[in-house]
């Protein structure tokens, strides 16, 4: 059935690749997902999970092994034109921009693409380089770029038509902090401005943190959660400790302990993270004093997006391989 109160609906979706010796390998298995118009939504997973196929098969550039994809109400295969109109994407991995081009003329030659012409779409090329921080070398060739300032020209043109879809595969992959806050802003202006619905995949789960109202993890080809940041990390928040002990810990004890973030601080270690119950929590104390280390504090602690997403996959790892 069609929502018509979606943006993004997918029902099912699956692809199956084959191996050169004939085995087959489920990348994305089974995903159902409905984002609705104006959420910024986002898809996170570890490498290899499933992410950009996911968003390949939304954009028709890999065609799924079942399932079906609609953008607006529009199935993605049996109305490929409609729904592509749409949509506007930056894939990472991919090359989404023309680098014998110039900045400018990428921008021209993808909004006649997609129907702009004229003053119209030289007045939005114009908007979206000012926007970037490119206007200053537009005339430049792309291929002369760094790599985060061909991911920005990227951007523009995925922005170029105006489409109330946007899907942003790793859009600060390659920049520095500050062309990273930048397109930072502008994500946040398509959702909050704009009105547009954003599909966000970053590996900056800080970034999701702030910017988005709605995550999903998919881990091995399967969706594992889906709800609302605020919801998610509440699911965690009497399982998150933080520790302080002085000293150092031995690197043997630091390599075992998968899911904490352990960091130093004037000559005391701080390790904060989920713990599975206040049982883990003595075990770990009791090795910490077997160690000779003093403990300075034990507490309760209000875990981030990170910690929960370590927690959440490395649970499901666990599950799959038992």
């Amino acid at each position: 059935m069609v929502n018509t109160t979606a943006a993004i609906q997918l029902e099912g979706l699956s692809k199956t690749y084959r191996q050169r010796n004939g085995q087959p390998i489920q990348a994305v298995s089974n995903v159902n997902l409905v984002v609705p118009h104006g959420q910024l939504f986002g898809f996170l997973g570890p490498n290899g999970a499933g992410k950009t196929t996911t968003l390949k098969m939304v954009c028709a550039l890999v065609k799924p092994t079942a399932g079906r994809a609609r953008v607006n109400g529009h199935d993605v295969w049996r109305e490929r034109g409609a729904a592509m109109r749409q949509i506007g994407a930056v894939l990472e991995g991919t090359r989404n921009v023309h680098w014998p081009l110039s900045a400018w003329d990428n921008l021209i030659y993808f909004g006649h693409l997609k129907g702009l012409w004229g003053r119209s779409l030289a007045r939005r090329a114009e908007q979206l380089l000012h926007d970037l921080d490119l206007w200053e070398r537009r005339r430049d060739l792309v291929r002369t770029f760094s790599r985060g300032m061909q991911q920005k020209v990227a951007i523009a043109c995925a922005l170029v038509a105006d489409p109330p879809i946007v899907l942003l595969d790793e859009p600060t992959l390659g920049l520095d902090v500050q062309a990273a806050r930048s397109v930072k802003d502008l994500v946040k202006r398509l959702a909050q401005e704009q009105g547009k619905t954003v599909i966000l995949t970053t590996h900056q789960l800080d970034m999701a943190e702030a910017l988005c109202e709605r995550v999903a993890i998919i881990s091995r080809g399967r969706i594992i959660t889906d709800q609302s940041v605020d919801k998610l990390i509440a699911l965690f928040s009497e399982q998150c400790y933080r520790i302080q002990v002085a000293g150092r810990l031995p690197e043997q004890v630091i390599a075992s302990l998968e899911g904490l973030t352990i960091e130093e601080e004037g000559g005391d270690t701080i390790l904060t993270g989920p713990l599975a119950d206040q049982d883990a929590l003595y075990d770990l104390l009791n090795r910490f004093h077997a160690l000779g280390l003093r403990l300075i504090s034990a507490s309760l602690a209000e875990p981030n997006l990170e910690q929960v997403f370590v927690r959440m996959v490395n649970t499901d790892g666990a599950q799959e391989d038992r």
